[in-house]
């Protein structure tokens, strides 16, 4: 053991430091740890071979406590209270790991055959002798006191016992308070002593010990607050005994501690004063914490209610705590949660009750909005750009929670708040005898963007005139002009119920698109205009087209935000005349078209691959959206569409005419680049995008796309063809018209796949995973796909047998759900009938294999369905199958006996109807198989 310990923590070779990490690993679970492990704990040992001697004997206890005869579990305490009390004055973490090792037996033990062990443990301790100084044995028996609870909460007891050792332990807080007490109230207790006893009061009270009886400790951890020694772990013990779910049911105690809190507000003002970050954060931690877990009580005992508003006026005083978030201050995030809870709390009183509390606490919370709104405001420029990126990224976030607190808000105040932010930034705006700053200007508009982004201000009478006040805004700074953009797109919806006020904002985001540093808010803006307004632009489309394609050709904007803005032109296009689309389309393509045919020619190379894949990118983005039919413009309430919706019109599609117009063209680009994936998924996305979007519309392009696909992937098998194929099936296969084509193409690719089996699939997980997922497709929409003669049904089921063994989960996700839609056709499709019963019992094996350990546990569920389905269309063949496949002894998995196996048997054949059983059935059978039946790893499971 020496050795391999020697090797895990000295020897540079990593191969070496693994191998010894094994064996010490099994060493310590082998039936010899018992002798070497008191060995190992020699004075003249290391720390670090004490070390795993302590934690051999705690591995031992713990997991393999049924291993430890009855008569000996005496010597063994004695021993390792023996053991402690040599250690109390070495080395700390070898204590530690002992003081860890007595605990787990103590559970072990109690209260049966050890009971009153916490008493014996502090009488043994309290005893003089064994030549250990007081005050070391004092922080041994601490040691010991903190570790016992925190060993209950991670071990691995089963149910029954939790429950009788948590109240045996509940029944021993007798012993230890009154000692924690007297140790933390003597005058002549060394610090390191006190913050010990407060961390083993943190660890007791996580046992849920009654608040009251625990109450003059935790007023001595209020006291301890003013020595800086011991105020961190202070606080936890605080924080930890009033958060416990039973403290509320002792009202009076915590009414006590209501003038405790509200007492620390000097200290927290002198921390503020002094730049002591820590201690205000302490202090509020403190404060959110009663107010937090307790504000229905508190709020309930009505006599009390001004001590209670002055807690929540405390907590008021942290969120607005001075300084900007996070570079000077970082408290005042931990209270917004609080604001939550107490809304919740207030608005869930009958409406009486309710009525009182609101008129103490909307003034309260309409002052919080004010604070809300100063601390989301930024810094000035200069400091702003001191700033590392992190702080930034830190204070975005923390404007997003202030967001969101802001739009919770709303629904106490309502309307109000709305006309209350719309004064405040009237007065800003048209006063002109303070000059104001855009930091006011922007948190204000902020406010209202929060609020109109998710809840529906078509009510409110203010919109107008804040789209009237925007346009005077002097914006002369990026964070005002880019929150001028989010606020105008989160009016998006309300501008399509007032058209009018369009043309006041609109040139103000077609002006944005010219600014690279408000590429994303300007672009994000026109998008949803264009989404929300596009039966009321056509007036404006000349000049939005216009403006796109000038910041297009001028390459302001990053590839995703080039994308966004050919998605919303296909909103915008939408709306128009199917000439002018095509008028529009035609300025709006050609020079990429113009420049796609130069691609073309070119010899393939890196530059010109990622030019291409940016012109197909920006095609698939203008198809995706761009669709004539009314089908999506249904209003909210699901009554008829605008009275404008008018049947679509005659002729084809105008996005069917422009890929007509460029098959030729992306034929070419193909052939050059089949090999490269990326633009072969560019090209099918085009494809793919305007199929789901155009529906049956896309009908005359089915038997040439079908052509090109079967040739592309012919050549050279690529999963993006496969999902495209998927598509098509999906769509057409069930259309008479379109039958043949796509029946081809599905035969070709079929059978074009069933040769990348041939030669060897696991290189490729990502055409199996599609193949598979065409395959179910296929079975779901049209299953005469499989009376073919062409089509090789026995190859395919084998090619699902060998993907079912992938490593890949997605891979074996997706044969499963092939095979749960292949079984119910055992009944009319006469092929699968045929395949299924001669080769059925393959898969019954594959899915034990995969159920013993052969598959990521995470698959279980899926595998549960295949089993369910076979259970319910092939039930006479599953019994035989079931039966020959677990007859080979070590078969699904060395670890299960011939009776755990029949009795899986039998509990899958009788559950026809409930899945969710068999489903709980295979997820125990897995554990079996794989040796963690009842460990904390199942627990998790």
């Amino acid at each position: 053991v020496p050795t391999a310990l020697h090797q895990l923590y000295y020897d540079p070779n990593i191969e070496n430091k693994n191998l010894a990490q094994k064996w010490l690993m099994q060493a310590q679970v082998s039936p010899q740890a018992w002798q070497f492990c008191w060995a190992l704990l020699s004075p003249d040992k290391v720390p670090e071979i004490q070390y795993f001697g302590a934690s051999a004997l705690h591995t031992k206890i713990s997991r393999y406590w049924s291993d430890i005869p009855t008569d000996q579990y005496e010597s063994l305490k004695s021993q390792l209270f023996s053991q402690i009390a040599c250690f109390s004055s070495g080395s700390k973490m070898v204590l530690t790991r002992l003081c860890v090792a007595l605990a787990s037996l103590a559970l072990n033990t109690m209260p049966e055959a050890w009971p009153g062990a916490v008493a014996e443990m502090v009488r043994v301790f309290q005893e003089e002798g064994g030549g250990v100084d007081g005050r070391a044995r004092c922080l041994a028996l601490l040691e010991l006191l903190t570790v016992l609870p925190e060993e209950f909460q991670t071990s691995r007891l089963p149910q029954y016992r939790k429950g009788q050792v948590r109240g045996a332990l509940g029944r021993e807080w007798g012993s230890v308070c009154p000692l924690l007490q007297q140790l933390l109230r003597r005058a002549d207790s060394p610090g390191a002593v006190k913050a010990r006893v407060l961390r083993c009061l943190s660890s007791w009270v996580l046992l849920d010990v009654p608040l009251n009886e625990s109450e003059g400790l935790v007023h001595d951890c209020f006291s301890a607050l003013s020595d800086p020694e011991l105020f961190d772990t202070a606080v936890e013990a605080i924080v930890n005994a009033i958060s416990q779910p039973d403290s509320q049911r002792y009202v009076n105690t915590l009414l006590k501690l209501v003038p405790r809190v509200l007492a620390l507000q000097d200290q927290l003002r002198e921390a503020v004063q002094n730049g002591d970050m820590e201690t205000c954060h302490g202090i509020c931690r403190i404060a959110v914490t009663l107010g937090e877990n307790h504000s229905r009580t508190l709020l309930e005992q009505v006599d009390h209610w001004q001590s209670f508003l002055a807690l929540v006026n405390m907590i008021m005083f942290c969120t607005g705590i001075p300084g900007h978030y996070p570079v000077n201050e970082t408290t005042s995030s931990l209270t917004l949660t609080f604001w939550y809870t107490l809304q919740d709390e207030i608005m869930s009183f009958e409406s009486d009750k309710q009525a009182v509390y609101l008129q103490v606490y909307r003034p309260v919370y309409f002052q919080l909005v004010d604070v809300l709104l100063h601390k989301a405001q930024f810094p000035s420029d200069h400091e702003y750009a001191s700033w590392s990126s992190d702080e930034k990224e830190q204070f975005r976030i923390y404007r997003v929670d202030i967001s969101d607190t802001l739009m919770y808000v709303y629904e106490m105040l309502g309307a109000e708040l709305l006309s209350n932010l719309y004064d405040k930034l009237g007065r800003l705006l048209t006063n002109t005898e303070q000059p104001t700053s855009w930091q006011h200007t922007e948190a204000l508009l902020y406010g209202f963007q929060s609020i109109a982004e998710t809840i529906d201000v078509n009510y409110s009478d203010v919109i107008p005139g804040l789209i009237g006040l925007i346009p005077r805004i002097s914006i002369n700074n990026v964070q005002l002009a880019d929150t001028v953009m989010f606020t105008i797109g989160a009016l998006a919806e309300w501008l399509a119920d007032h058209p009018v006020m369009l043309s006041s904002v609109l040139p103000l985001v077609l002006q944005a698109l010219g600014n690279p540093d408000l590429s994303v808010s300007s672009v994000s803006t026109l998008k949803k205009i264009c989404r929300e307004c596009k039966y009321d632009l056509p007036p404006y489309a000349t000049n939005i087209v216009a403006v796109s394609q000038e910041v297009l050709i001028k390459q302001i904007h990053k590839t995703s935000q080039c994308m966004w803005l050919m998605q919303a032109l296909g909103f915008l296009l939408s709306a128009l005349p199917v000439e002018d689309i095509l008028r529009n389309l035609h300025s709006l393509i050609t020079p990429y078209i113009q420049q796609l045919e130069k691609l073309a020619d070119e010899t393939p190379n890196p530059s010109n691959k990622l030019a291409i894949i940016h012109i197909l990118g920006l095609l698939s983005n203008l198809f995706t959206t761009l669709d004539i039919s009314k089908q999506d413009d249904e209003s909210a309430d699901g009554s008829a569409p605008p009275v404008k919706a008018t049947p679509p019109p005659p002729g084809p599609n105008p996005v069917v005419v422009v890929l007509q117009q460029v098959f030729a063209l992306i034929q070419k680009v193909l052939s050059k680049w089949l090999n490269d994936s990326q633009v072969v998924e560019a090209v099918c996305a085009i494809f793919e995008k305007s199929v789901k979007t155009l529906l049956h519309d896309f009908a005359p392009m089915v038997s040439q796309l079908s052509e090109m696909l079967g040739q592309m992937y012919s050549t050279i098998p690529q999963a993006s063809a496969l999902d495209l194929t998927r598509q098509m099936v999906h769509i057409f296969a069930s259309e008479t018209d379109h039958f043949p084509p796509i029946k081809a193409l599905f035969e070709l690719v079929t059978s074009v796949t069933l040769s990348v089996f041939q030669q060897g699939p696991r290189d490729h997980p990502d055409i199996v995973d599609s193949f598979m997922q065409l395959q179910a497709q296929a079975l779901k929409r049209k299953p005469d796909l499989f009376l073919s003669e062409s089509l090789d049904v026995k190859a395919v089921f084998h090619c699902g047998i060998l993907s079912l063994k992938f490593p890949e989960a997605p891979t074996v996700k997706s044969t499963c759900l092939f095979f749960t839609e292949l079984l119910p056709h055992c009944s009319d499709v006469p092929p699968l009938a045929r395949v299924v019963q001669e080769d059925g019992k393959l898969l019954v094996q594959a899915v034990l294999e995969g159920i013993g350990g052969g598959a990521s546990r995470s698959l279980m569920d899926q595998f549960a369905e295949v089993l369910f389905s076979l259970n319910k269309h092939c039930f006479s063949l599953l019994a035989v199958w079931l039966k020959e496949a677990l007859q080979p002894p070590g078969f699904p998995s060395s670890r299960i006996t011939t009776e755990q196996k029949d009795n899986f048997s039998q509990q899958i054949l009788r559950e026809r109807v409930n899945k969710r059983r068999v489903k709980d059935m295979v997820k125990e059978f897995t554990l079996l198989c794989r040796g963690l039946h009842g460990t904390e790893y199942a627990a998790e499971y």
